[in-house]
């Protein structure tokens, strides 16, 4: 019989698997794991459909505004940054710079948000809608999942946030950080690939 290395994070939450993380957290290693095979056929999907327009209809890489994507895709790089502070200032009990940064994080994804909604409605406008065409289908599909998932991932924070305001957020427990920290690393690697695909790889 092999002993079984058990990490302080893990012993804390009381629950462990064999790998001496926690449950929860291979839970959540679990769940991302899912989501990538989501977004694999996310991506592929629209790989597959970005040039079919319907008859001359209008295409997103004929609207796309690569600046202003760009803007508002390096705050949303920039929260991983902050959501790290987060985490590090919560494991030395700190908590009201862990506040702080969690708060930076949400705002940060709520800007990204807001650009989304922003580029949405203008290429609405554009006459470019979510059944113009199966091109503009796979890039609304593909983007709006992504923009759920950024949503999540704030309502997220912000109950952290409320729960540290209450005392229940503490070095001893700096695993529910960790946790979602997680989920929001996640969320924004999955953007990098998003926009490389959608927004720099020109269409053939």
């Amino acid at each position: 019989m092999t002993a079984t290395t058990v990490t302080p994070d893990a012993a804390e939450h009381g629950h462990t698997t064999g790998t001496g993380m926690s449950n929860t957290k291979l839970a959540m290693w679990v769940f991302l794991g899912s989501e990538c095979l989501l977004f694999g056929g996310l991506i592929s999907t629209y790989l597959l459909y970005k040039t079919k327009d319907a008859g001359g209809t209008v295409l997103p890489t004929d609207v796309f505004d690569i600046p202003f994507t760009s803007v508002s895709s390096f705050v949303l790089l920039m929260s991983s940054m902050t959501m790290v502070l987060a985490l590090a200032a919560v494991a030395r009990g700190d908590q009201q710079r862990g506040r702080a940064w969690l708060l930076a994080t949400a705002l940060q994804g709520m800007v990204f948000i807001g650009g989304q909604v922003y580029e949405f409605t203008t290429f609405v406008r554009e006459g470019m809608g979510f059944t113009t065409n199966p091109a503009a289908s796979a890039f609304f599909t593909l983007t709006g999942f992504h923009g759920v998932h950024v949503t999540i991932g704030i309502v997220m924070l912000m109950s952290l946030f409320v729960m540290s305001l209450k005392g229940k957020i503490t070095a001893e427990n700096a695993e529910t950080v960790e946790i979602v920290g997680l989920y929001w690393h996640f969320v924004d690697i999955v953007w990098i690939f998003i926009f490389t695909v959608v927004y720099l790889i020109p269409a053939d």
